[in-house]
């Protein structure tokens, strides 16, 4: 049932910005940068947790879960090290993820090469 949960959370997650893209004139930049903030948001009114708890992954992997990171690791900062904290726990918390991105990307980039479209 785990798995189910995790596929039917980040398949919703998927449809609402396919809808978003197909049916509203959002570029994908700015969808993407409302399923950050929309991360930040319900994790910090708490609503967030309970979407983790029951998608596990489907939650946690796409955009929203991103900024549901994001808005933990300040919030943990923020309880060890004061207002500081509020600058410092977002990267901190996703340091591993951001690291693990540009290392797979440089070699990606080592390997193909790219061809202009057309």
């Amino acid at each position: 049932m785990e798995y189910f949960n995790a596929f039917l959370c980040g398949g919703i997650l998927c449809v609402i910005g396919q809808l978003l893209i197909d049916k509203t004139k959002l570029t994908p930049a700015r969808i993407l940068v409302c399923y950050v903030t929309a991360g930040v948001v319900l994790s910090g009114l708490g609503v967030y947790q309970y979407l983790v708890d029951w998608g596990g992954c489907g939650a946690t992997v796409p955009l929203t879960g991103f900024g549901h990171l994001l808005a933990k690791g300040v919030r943990k900062a923020v309880a060890e090290d004061g207002l500081l904290g509020a600058l410092t726990g977002g990267a901190t918390a996703a340091a591993g993820g951001i690291t693990a991105a540009i290392f797979f990307g440089f070699l990606v980039a080592l390997v193909c090469k790219p061809k202009p479209k057309g």
